[in-house]
């Protein structure tokens, strides 16, 4: 999933991460620092760091305030234009959140919705979800099998009129049928799915899902029916406001907050909302953040190392259509003086991040980039001869056109971002590549400028891409106009049957060997050079309790509250 270019999700660190994307932080150690100076914050790496309490230290009542990047105007996660971080996020606060990771990024049942979730047979894959007769929609409609029946449906990619985020998971299930009694679903799959608890996650109501124009439309600017512990109670596109509120008809533990609220702020505009006590949470990923936060009056920093990468994308369109002109570039690039302009400042020191698909805390972890991130600005030089592109003592040219390229960044970067892109584009200067760096506003950056391909270089974030299966739809082949997570719209058949094969693989072990043959390959086609793991570093009001800095953990919205 991708997040603004200063926001995303897992955990709710890096799902309201409003900071910089490319200043934001990594994950890390302690040692030297990029600037000089001793890297002092530690993040955690197998859980989180929170102020975990337990319910009896928490009021009753109060107020959440959190800043978003950018106004949410498609509220189905399902949907193509569904996939903003904090959207997302936010549904799973108001629909059925069937699984939640934990700190070791491993799923767990929810009870409110989930007595029990299994494999039940391996041939073919068929899982039983029993399902809490409690749980019952907004509407009074009881949550059964003919939600997730729709949800498949809708998700599997065989009516091209549902504009679908991803297919992948739901293309492998052959059937969805009510079980032993109308609480037990029972869902079969032609081949073996090894993620099958990312699906159906949210669920979300057949009714909101009945059509194509219900799946497309139905939730663009609303949220037709609830399943959460808590409903959207406004949404002021004028004022740039959304309030959440208790759910009156939720089965579970009552919500200790009794309202949360969010307002949209530009990425500077953050940290000073936070030292004005208008919001209670600010990424303080950036030198300038931290250094304004860490001090701050009722302030407390926390950390975490949550999946959450940053990176710099290529375009597949004009000159870098043409594989040997992104594999020059990649070589062209160096991403250690990269990375220390993004570490400048910030109290934990970045590392390289060598894998697409794994973080360096996760199991499988391998650093395959190999030579295709090796800094060799001769090689680059070589290759784009080699692609017909000339030098004649600037810019190079071919056919009488020039390699003149567009670095698309939002017009909230911080000064961290603008000297990366400045570096970028001396970087390529240096090869002959001429790069204009052309900022756009911040909240059209994905609308208008990612989503729709256009841009030759761009850098953001990727979030939460675990199970690993979410990785799928960032480097899948598009289907027509549907180009999934893959906004540089680079595959290749190979990479597509390995990440499947992976995918469909039950044993871990065999899953990852794939995952990373898949990963070579990824490197190899230049789609995207890689930076770093970025930990979160955010700052929250003092007594804020179990919300802070996530690492794979999933918030318990239900537990949020302050401290008695």
């Amino acid at each position: 999933m991708h997040s603004s270019p200063a926001t995303r999700r897992i955990g709710r660190a890096a799902a309201a991460a409003l900071a910089a994307l490319l200043a934001a932080t990594a994950c890390s150690s302690q040692g030297g620092s990029a600037d000089g100076g001793a890297k002092t914050v530690v993040p955690t790496v197998d859980a989180e760091d929170n102020n975990p309490q337990p319910l009896e230290n928490i009021k009753d009542g109060g107020e959440l305030r959190e800043p978003l990047q950018q106004w949410i105007t498609q509220w189905n996660p399902y949907q193509v234009d569904g996939t903003y971080g904090d959207a997302v996020e936010i549904m799973g606060y108001l629909e059925a959140k069937l699984f939640r990771s934990d700190a070791h990024g491993v799923y767990q049942p929810v009870p409110e919705y989930l007595v029990s979730a299994q494999v039940t047979s391996d041939s073919p894959q068929v899982v039983t979800y029993k399902l809490n007769p409690k749980a019952v929609w907004s509407d009074g409609t009881p949550i059964g099998y003919r939600d997730f029946e729709a949800v498949w449906k809708a998700s599997n990619g065989k009516d091209q009129a549902y504009n679908l985020a991803d297919s992948s998971g739901y293309e492998q299930i052959s059937g969805v049928v009510q079980g032993a009694d109308p609480s037990e679903v029972k869902v079969t799959f032609s081949e073996p799915y090894a993620d099958w608890q990312s699906l159906f996650n949210p669920l979300l109501p057949a009714a909101g899902l009945s059509t194509p124009q219900a799946f497309n439309d139905g939730w663009v600017e609303k949220v037709p029916i609830y399943g959460g512990p808590f409903v959207l109670q406004n949404a002021d596109k004028t004022a740039q406001t959304i309030t959440l509120v208790p759910n009156p008809r939720w089965w579970g533990p009552k919500p200790k907050l009794d309202r949360i609220t969010y307002r949209v702020l530009d990425a500077a505009a953050i940290t000073q909302s936070f030292l004005n006590n208008e919001i209670d949470f600010a990424s303080a990923g950036t030198a300038t953040a931290y250094g304004q936060l860490k001090d701050a009056k009722d302030a407390v920093i926390r950390t975490g190392t949550p999946w959450d990468e940053v990176h710099i994308s290529f375009g597949g369109n004009g000159p870098l259509a043409d594989q040997k002109v992104r594999q020059a570039l990649g070589k062209a690039l160096d991403r250690g003086s990269l990375i220390k302009i993004a570490n400048k400042g910030v109290p934990v020191e970045f590392k390289p991040l060598d894998n697409h698909l794994f973080m360096t805390n996760q199991n499988g972890y391998k650093a395959n980039a190999g030579d295709w991130a090796a800094y060799d600005p001769a090689i680059a030089k070589k290759w784009l001869d080699e692609a017909g592109w000339k030098d004649a003592g600037g810019t190079r040219s071919k056919d009488g056109q020039p390699l003149e390229l567009h670095y698309v960044m939002s017009d909230g970067s911080t000064q961290a971002q603008s000297d990366l892109a400045t570096a970028v584009q001396n970087m390529l200067q240096q090869v002959g590549v001429k790069l204009t760096v052309d900022k756009v506003p911040s909240k059209e950056y994905f609308s208008k400028y990612i989503d729709q391909g256009k841009f030759d270089l761009a850098s953001w974030r990727n979030t939460g891409s675990f199970p690993l299966s979410k990785t799928v739809p960032i480097f899948r082949a598009p289907q027509g106009d549907n180009v999934f997570g893959n906004y540089s719209k680079l595959s290749t058949p190979e990479i597509d049957t390995l990440l499947r094969k992976a995918a469909a693989t039950l044993d871990p072990v065999k899953a990852a060997e794939l995952y990373n043959q898949a990963d070579v390959k990824i490197w190899e086609l230049g789609h995207t050079v890689e930076l770093y793991q970025r930990p979160s570093i955010v700052a929250v009001r003092k007594g804020l309790a179990n919300f802070g800095a996530g690492s794979l953990a999933d918030t318990v919205i239900t537990s949020v509250g302050w401290q008695k």
